[in-house]
């Protein structure tokens, strides 16, 4: 019972940081802000979602690796995508002129 509490209560603060960082990307001012608040948000939010769903299966050691290899894989393409955004931004001449 204990396991399935603290399941739920790591799906719901995921889907808060979810939340939190939808409302970043649409209210902060720039690329570069609204970039980064959505990556913070997202890694986390997924990383709690993912411990939410670790936590449902705890007789499945295979299967909740496999959940936490997804997480470190989206860790990684976000943080490369992130920084290449984040890159062209910065070299276009259009984000500069607005700055």
């Amino acid at each position: 019972m204990a396991l399935y509490l603290l399941s739920a209560f790591c799906l719901m603060a995921g889907l808060l940081f979810f939340l939190a960082g939808t409302l970043g990307l649409l209210r902060l001012p720039d690329l570069l802000t609204r970039l980064h608040a959505l990556t913070k948000a997202d890694n986390l939010d997924l990383g709690l979602v993912i411990l939410g769903l670790v936590f449902q299966t705890p007789d499945q050691p295979l299967r909740a690796f496999k959940l936490l290899l997804i997480w470190l894989f989206v860790l990684i393409a976000s943080a490369t995508g992130a920084h290449l955004i984040a890159q062209r931004a910065l070299r276009s001449k259009s984000y500069q002129d607005d700055r």
